[in-house]
């Protein structure tokens, strides 16, 4: 579950998207008004923070849901195994908590950057 209204997000979702899955991914852009939702999750909670719906059904988020994930996709499981030394999910959170602190910034930038190569300025 991810915000596609931001071009950050997008990006990343895009390059995941190319992995083919080990088990099936359902990729949800909670900023569209016609996606599912968790039940007893809002609109706003999910487009804070990156989430995973597990196969299980349990909602996870931060960093323990890019981990689930990469989990899922062949070319992104090194990566998986590595994040399960012990503290390095509780590391990549406090980063992930930083990121978001600049993401909106970092939105701006990205916008700017789209619409300048869309004008064929870059």
């Amino acid at each position: 579950m991810y915000d596609g209204s931001c071009p950050l997000c997008t990006r990343e979702i895009a390059i995941y998207r190319r992995s083919p899955a080990i088990q099936p991914v359902q990729w949800v852009d909670v900023s569209s008004k016609e996606s599912w939702l968790p039940q007893g999750a809002s609109r706003e909670q999910l487009m804070q923070r990156f989430h995973v719906v597990t196969a299980e059904g349990t909602l996870v988020s931060g960093a323990a849901a890019f981990v689930h994930l990469w989990r899922q996709l062949p070319g992104w499981r090194h990566l998986a195994r590595v994040c399960q030394c012990p503290g390095v999910i509780p590391l990549m959170d406090v980063m992930y908590d930083l990121f978001l602190r600049w993401r909106p910034h970092l939105q701006r930038w990205a916008q700017r950057k789209d619409v300048a190569r869309d004008r064929g300025s870059v």
